[in-house]
């Protein structure tokens, strides 16, 4: 037991040590700017900005930061909350953001905006859903343990993990108390959603561990992921339509 102890804080102590702040609340070193039909480091309307220790997001046009680094094997924090105003043409729908990670390929390879990879979803009534943002074959999949009832076609996670698990190299597997009578529309709440209500700062941890994904969202896990492809790449994070705010980025390894 002894010798356990002392490998448990050797591990923590390591993990601390090498923790690292993506983001360090003055400017966006560590990342660069892509949007959609404008390429790299090209953002004249300042879709993404630091102000007062914040990264803002407009969601003016569609693109992403992305890491300047690739990652495996780590804790990823992020605190966010949504600022209110919504960009066309979503000015109607859901306010829609996500964290991608395990990105591999070329800048703006899927659909002229995003690196191909798997989304760790952030969306009104969705936040927690992984989405296979690839290229439709096995270099790009999840197998998740499902419930036996879709919803319009998406898997939802069984949190008891004793469901069938489906694998998908597309789409998307939801949280596992998505609102079955979800809409994308502004400001949806479902009666279980786990996100804090608009203004309010919420907490998403993604831990990638290996060849897992695992998607916690304000404490709860919502969501999980297994047999994983790839397993390691570059972080994006997105601008699709909608006002939203990071206070803090921070990525733990686990000592692997």
């Amino acid at each position: 037991m002894k010798k356990f102890l002392l490998s448990l804080t050797i591990a923590l102590c390591a993990t601390s040590l090498f923790a690292e702040e993506l983001f360090n609340g003055k400017n966006l070193d560590g990342w660069y700017t892509f949007l959609k039909d404008r390429g790299t480091h090209n953002d004249p309307n300042g879709v993404f900005t630091v102000r007062n220790d914040l990264l803002h997001i407009s969601g003016q046009e569609f693109g992403c930061i992305t890491t300047q680094k690739e990652f495996s094997n780590y804790k990823l924090t992020l605190e966010y909350r949504w600022t209110g105003k919504t960009q066309p043409p979503r000015v109607k729908n859901a306010r829609d953001c996500g964290v991608l990670v395990h990105s591999v390929g070329d800048d703006g390879s899927w659909h002229g905006t995003w690196i191909p990879s798997i989304e760790c979803n952030i969306i009104e009534g969705g936040t927690g859903d992984f989405i296979v943002v690839g290229d439709g074959t096995e270099n790009f999949s999840i197998s998740t343990p499902c419930k036996p009832e879709k919803q319009k076609n998406c898997g939802v996670f069984d949190p008891t993990e004793k469901g069938e698990r489906l694998t998908i190299h597309s789409g998307r597997i939801n949280w596992f108390d998505r609102d079955p009578n979800w809409t994308d529309t502004v400001g949806f709440r479902g009666s279980k959603d786990l996100e804090k209500p608009l203004g309010q700062w919420n907490t998403l941890v993604v831990i990638a561990d290996g060849d897992t994904l695992v998607n916690i969202l304000n404490g709860t896990v919502v969501n999980k992921a297994y047999n994983v492809r790839p397993t390691a790449g570059k972080i994006q994070i997105q601008s699709e339509a909608a006002g939203i705010e990071f206070r803090s980025i921070r990525l733990e390894p686990l000592g692997k």
